[in-house]
């Protein structure tokens, strides 16, 4: 019995430059009984089994990467072998993504060679990338998922078909080859990578309902499908919740013990998996060490790597780095600020019994809350629990929000006001509007478009607005960044550009999902810091996220979620205690 995705879901991703990345083979393992760790996890029957590896299995040999105009990653040379898992370490900028970008392909070889020796031979090496045998998961692979679902669904606009979605399902099946039908063993494999990740309650629901964390999960379930040779994931922790972030990490090390080796891209050692067995340290464009993990994971390296001083403390099954905000000056207001002069509404935002539901799921459930001038709110709550949709209600990105009691700035919604009224009083940092900003234009660009709210730059600001501009340049320690193209920057880059870019106003309302996303140590400190100095401010922020660590002095209240409802709110010193 043959099956196949059905409508427009199973057709949409049968655009090959789109999702190609993910493509694995038909790869066939014989079961066996693997052991598994404390917790339960269990990797999938078909990911277990005994293969006969050479000994190297892929070899980078003084490749030189060629970046558009740029050549980085000069005369590198990187060697991984057939029993061997690597973490990669580095600063934001440093080179990581792009290069395990170049081991399927993704960017040119300037120079060099890079050699595969997983391919259909046991014993040929392969100067081409088998991208079909490479499981790659990254900020990428997630917005390019985004925009092509944006494509689609105006094509079911089009046509008149907007009961249509993608399901994560769809998503995950995906992941199967194109030129083959979709089997009962197929959907089989599905149950158990889902099972593996803890989404199985997710399979049905529409791809763009799912939270920043879910639809991350739901990439590395697509990447598993397949029974990849080789798994890549960059950055894989961001945007999942504290038990998410726990479960995905066993979920890791045991794939470990199967024939998939692991490539594991982060900025923090706490994330390094337990049976990762090599570390690589990026820096500055170059491989800057590399050697077995022990070796590496010592204050001294970690600290040569970051430029600062830090220590890192071995525990049972990983490690801790000492840092934080206490180590870090404190930011005073800067000469070139300008705080609100404008009249503030008592009440910024008030939702009374506000209920957002697609179908069956519910995703606010009857939410009471309001938020006062001078306050400056945290929301807490596990993956999928309404974070995210309060905010898109707050920013008239959900239509629900006008057949809802919600009021912003003392206005109940469809009472006439635009939306670009609403939003020239708010700045917005999150990895949706990242995703969203797609324009081909310098990150000093980004940030003056903030003075219009707007998705690229159509005026060119004024004498004063620049002297704003670049008083955050400085203020963050972008000045390098700001100069290069917002699309050739990394994730971590990309998040301190929308920083500025969401300030230069100043917003009567900051509200930012997960700023110190992508963010390595030092940034992060940085962008905490900065918070800290707008908290004081007459800006109130709104401030979501999934690490307790990050509610700064300047956070009055906090707001717990729960799958839509609200657990507790109120004063931060009694929702925390």
């Amino acid at each position: 019995m043959q099956l196949t995705p059905k409508g427009a879901a199973a057709r949409l991703f049968q655009y090959p430059r789109a999702v190609s990345i993910l493509f694995f083979c038909n790869w066939r393992v014989d079961r066996i009984s693997v052991p598994y760790r404390k917790g339960g996890v269990k990797a999938p029957s078909f990911l277990t089994g005994l293969t006969d590896m050479v000994k190297s299995f892929i070899t980078l040999d003084n490749i030189t990467v060629r970046l558009q105009d740029r050549m980085i990653l000069q005369n590198s040379f990187w060697k991984i072998e057939s029993d061997q898992h690597w973490a990669i370490l580095g600063p934001n900028g440093s080179g990581k993504s792009t290069l395990v970008r170049a081991l399927w392909g993704g960017v040119p070889l300037r120079s060099g060679r890079l050699l595969f020796n997983f391919g259909d031979s046991k014993t040929t090496s392969h100067l081409i990338p088998h991208r079909e045998r490479i499981g790659y998961v990254s900020f990428e692979t997630h917005q390019r998922l985004m925009e092509h679902e944006e494509m689609i669904e105006e094509l079911r606009d089009f046509a008149g078909k907007k009961g249509e979605v993608t399901t994560t399902k769809d998503v995950i099946l995906s992941g199967i080859s194109a030129n083959r039908e979709v089997t009962l063993e197929d959907e089989k494999r599905l149950y158990e990578v889902a099972d593996l990740l803890g989404i199985p309650h997710l399979l049905q629901r529409g791809i763009t309902l799912l939270s920043t964390g879910e639809i991350r999960k739901s990439l590395i379930a697509r990447a598993l499908i397949k029974s990849p040779k080789l798994l890549i994931l960059d950055e894989p922790f961001d945007g999942l919740d504290e038990a998410a972030r726990a479960l995905l990490s066993e979920s890791i090390n045991h794939l470990t013990t199967t024939p998939i080796r692991v490539i594991l891209v982060t900025h923090k050692v706490e994330e390094i998996v337990p049976n990762i067995t090599h570390v690589l340290f990026v820096k500055d464009g170059r491989l800057f060490m590399q050697g077995p993990k022990e070796e590496m994971l010592t204050s001294e390296k970690v600290s040569k790597l970051f430029e600062s001083d830090l220590k890192i403390e071995k525990m049972d099954e990983g490690y801790r780095v000492s840092y934080g905000i206490e180590k870090g000056e404190k930011v005073v207001l800067p000469s070139f600020y300008r705080d609100i002069t404008e009249e503030v509404p008592d009440q910024l935002i008030e939702m009374k019994d506000t209920t957002v539901r697609y179908g069956d799921f519910i995703a606010l459930d009857q939410l009471n809350w309001t938020m006062k001038q001078g306050e400056n709110w945290a929301i807490l709550g596990p993956n999928g629990s309404g974070k995210s949709t309060i905010l898109r209600l707050i920013l008239g990105e959900n239509l629900q929000g006008y057949s809802n009691q919600v009021m912003i700035f003392g206005r109940r919604k469809g009472t006439g006001e635009t939306l670009w009224e609403i939003k020239k009083r708010m700045g917005v940092v999150s990895s949706e509007l990242q995703i969203q900003y797609r324009k081909k234009m310098s990150g000093y660009d980004v940030i003056a478009s903030g003075f219009y709210d707007s998705i690229g730059l159509y005026q060119y600001p004024t004498k004063e607005e620049k002297i704003v501009v670049d008083g955050w340049i400085d203020l963050l320690g972008i000045g390098d960044i700001a100069k290069e193209p917002y699309h050739r920057l990394s994730y971590g880059q990309k998040r301190m550009i929308l920083l500025a870019r969401a300030m230069v106003k100043p917003p009567l309302l900051l509200m930012m999902d997960e700023p110190c996303h992508g963010l390595d140590l030092l940034n992060r400190r940085r962008i905490l810091n900065i918070v800290e100095m707008i908290g004081e401010t007459k800006t109130n922020i709104l401030y979501v996220t999934n690490h307790k660590e990050e509610i700064l002095n300047c956070i009055t209240h906090v707001m717990r979620l729960q799958k839509g409802k609200v657990l507790s709110q109120g004063r931060k010193e009694e929702v925390l205690c």
